[in-house]
């Protein structure tokens, strides 16, 4: 699927890919979801913490967060959809409600939830609506998922606090976290092995290193 979208980036003819033909009814049950299911709150594993977060391709959210000081490890998966054991196939349908999201792992002792929040923000445009640069569709859209009301606070009034800021209406959608469904082997630390990809070469590497440049005094040392 993504190397689809690079040729057709690569060449100019970027189209709106994989669209999900049942966006509104998925639009609607994430609502639902939103008003009525109370989040479920993660177990520390080990001294680290887990934290849930979608803004396109899991390639390039994964390689952004783990070269942010305090992140043990990034898990590329889905989430904030209606079905179960979702898959790469299922969820580029669009029809599954889910997105490419990732598992994170960090020491809350060294870098925050509210810190992590700030890197989503900051590495994607914040403003664009079911997707992130090439990559189009449900399953691309931006997600922060929290686990209790601490963390839904943060994010909101970071929220509102970007959204004037740039004086536009931010995409992130706030969800109440339920499950993490991890993705296929292949996906895991995608871009660090298959660095010669068209799509990693030409679209996660510049998102990396643009992100990188941006928040310097949280990246962790020779990476």
């Amino acid at each position: 699927m993504k190397k689809g979208l690079y040729i057709l980036w690569s060449v100019g003819l970027l189209f709106a890919s994989c669209q999900s033909s049942g966006q509104s009814s998925q639009e609607k049950t994430t609502t639902t979801k939103k008003e009525i299911i109370a989040p479920v709150q993660v177990q520390a594993v080990d001294g680290y913490e887990r934290a849930y977060f979608a803004s396109g391709c899991f390639w390039c959210v994964e390689a952004v967060y783990e070269s942010v000081k305090g992140v043990k490890e990034s898990i590329s998966g889905y989430s904030g959809g209606h079905t179960s054991s979702p898959t790469y196939a299922s969820s580029n349908t669009g029809r599954t409600g889910h997105a490419e999201a990732v598992e994170i792992f960090y020491d809350p002792k060294i870098v925050s939830f509210s810190t992590l929040v700030d890197v989503y923000f900051g590495s994607q445009n914040p403003t664009q609506v079911n997707g992130q640069g090439p990559d189009h569709g449900s399953q691309y859209r931006s997600i922060i998922f929290y686990q209790n009301d601490e963390q839904r606070k943060i994010i909101e009034e970071k929220k509102s606090t970007l959204g004037k800021q740039l004086n536009r209406r931010i995409a992130a959608e706030v969800l109440p976290f339920q499950k993490f469904w991890k993705g296929e082997g292949y996906h895991q630390d995608y871009e660090k092995r298959n660095p010669n990809n068209g799509y990693i070469r030409n679209v996660s590497i510049p998102r990396l290193r643009k992100f990188q440049a941006k928040f310097p005094e949280l990246i962790k040392e020779n990476h």
